[in-house]
């Protein structure tokens, strides 16, 4: 039997601690599949950060199943690229949907919710909120835990960078875009 996909809505401030928790959860069980364990350590603390912004502008989605949070996501009309403590001057520069691509972030799935199609859902949701602000193109930084997610709905990658933490650790990511149809 197929257990059906929980409903999504848009994430309220309320959230914000259940947010939180299934993004550690999540980097937890899912980053060692892909990195070590100081990586792991080291992302549970400094990639697994809620970005309250994205909450605020209405642009975060959660899956809840049977009261908990099991999925969040979203994008952004601001200019910040990943998740993350480290802040740069511009990141909450609204960006110009004629000239630059709406970012994707903060894509989190509870571990035994994954290939189930939330985060699927979440980039659908994502893909036609940005449409219809007039974006024509995505863009993330996606940890190599998300690429086959994200190359699964049509992203391609165009580069990689290594992040690094604040306590020093370096964390490879793909740097991955998509047009918007």
């Amino acid at each position: 039997m197929t257990t059906p996909m929980p409903p999504q809505r848009t994430a309220t401030l309320a959230d914000a601690p259940a947010i939180a928790a299934l993004m550690r959860a999540s980097v937890l069980e899912l980053f060692p599949r892909f990195y070590d364990e100081r990586q792991t350590a080291s992302a549970a603390v400094h990639v697994a950060r809620i970005d309250l912004q994205l909450i605020e502008d209405g642009t975060y989605f959660v899956h809840e199943a049977d009261g908990e949070i099991v999925a969040c996501g979203g994008w952004s009309r601001r200019n910040k690229m990943h998740a993350g403590g480290s802040e740069a001057a511009d990141d909450a520069r609204p960006l110009d949907p004629a000239t630059e691509p709406a970012r994707v972030r903060a894509m989190f799935v509870r571990g035994d919710w994954t290939r189930r199609g939330l985060g699927r859902a979440i980039l659908e949701s994502s893909r036609l909120a940005a449409k219809a602000e007039g974006f024509t193109s995505l863009t993330l930084t996606a940890t190599m835990a998300g690429v086959p997610l994200y190359r699964s709905f049509g992203f391609t990658e165009v580069g990689r960078v290594m992040v690094t933490t604040p306590d020093g650790v370096d964390i490879l990511n793909a740097v991955m875009a998509r047009g918007i149809d």
